[in-house]
């Protein structure tokens, strides 16, 4: 059970989408695909499906190629597009029917269907019309829908779109504990969802895989963890006065006032700042220490 993406290269007419991309995701892996707004996350998650052909390169889905045999692949996994299209006029349970029967999942039909709606919360809503349906409800259906024919693969484009906190956490839950003997591909824009569930993190920026690691060690510069001051002094300081707790490149004025001074995580520097004011007659209004985020490293290697 596993996506092996092979050297993927994909245009929309002089648009470069996708340059040569290339990662592999194994059984018992979620898998977080993130990028920016255009950089080729979607187009990528629908070659994998099926849905469109690269212009060259392929996909291995548990060992069928994409490009050879796309309705084999269709099969061993299941797919919630961001959009998340759906019959509105239908009833859950009916659309529930009607996407098994894509499937043919045999004399178990009702009994899946019965499983599925308990496993994505759906029973306290089960009478009405998915038009009836809140949004973050009618997420549920999409998700019942990717996982009713219980595939080897789950490839989900912005599942928990238009969900409640709590609601947010239930599918978290349900994807980390389907994860475990699954092939997830999750795409979204809500970095504390990928540092919550993803074992590891693929980042993609014009079309190009830019970084691919488990959260931790993308946090990570040359092998060493840093973290951040966040300290305001009573009045303004130039940029020299401070050289001696950090070079220029591990400094940022927020304003005369407050700074941001980066640090190796192993060498606490909140002492130094104290003994700095001190020296030199500043008083420390506040200081806050901040851990390195996914987002500080998304952004950093995808701002222009």
């Amino acid at each position: 059970m596993s996506i092996k993406i092979d050297k993927i290269v994909k245009r929309y007419g002089t648009q470069l989408a996708l340059n040569n991309v290339s990662f592999e995701v194994n059984t018992g892996e979620v898998a977080g695909f993130i990028g920016p707004n255009g950089a080729g996350k979607t187009t990528l998650m629908k070659i994998i499906c099926g849905l469109l052909l690269p212009d060259s390169g392929d996909v291995m889905v548990n060992g069928t190629s994409v490009v050879n045999d796309s309705l084999q692949v269709r099969k061993s996994l299941g797919f919630l597009p961001e959009n998340n299209p759906l019959y509105p006029e239908m009833y859950i349970t009916e659309y529930l029917e009607y996407i098994a029967s894509i499937y043919k999942p045999g004399k178990q039909l009702q009994k899946r269907i019965i499983e599925i709606i308990e496993l994505t919360g759906l029973k306290p809503e089960i009478g009405k019309t998915i038009r009836q349906l809140s949004k973050g409800y009618r997420q549920r259906v999409g998700i019942a829908q990717a996982l009713l024919h219980d595939p080897d693969v789950l490839i989900l484009d912005e599942p928990t779109t238009g969900l409640d906190p709590n609601q947010i956490v239930e599918i978290r839950n349900l994807i980390s504990s389907t994860g475990k003997e699954k092939t997830i591909l999750l795409s979204t824009h809500i970095m504390q969802e990928v540092e919550a569930i993803c074992d590891r993190v693929i980042i993609i920026n014009k079309g190009e895989i830019i970084a691919d690691d488990v959260p931790s060690k993308l946090k990570t510069v040359n092998g060493q963890l840093f973290q951040s001051v966040v300290v305001e002094f009573d009045r303004g300081i130039e940029t020299e006065s401070l050289q001696e707790l950090a070079g220029n490149d591990m400094l940022k004025r927020i304003n005369d006032h407050t700074w941001v001074i980066q640090y190796n995580s192993k060498n606490d520097i909140r002492p130094s700042i104290f003994n700095f004011a001190v020296k030199n007659n500043l008083k420390v209004l506040s200081m806050q220490k901040v851990d390195k985020r996914l987002e500080d490293v998304f952004r950093e290697l995808t701002s222009e």
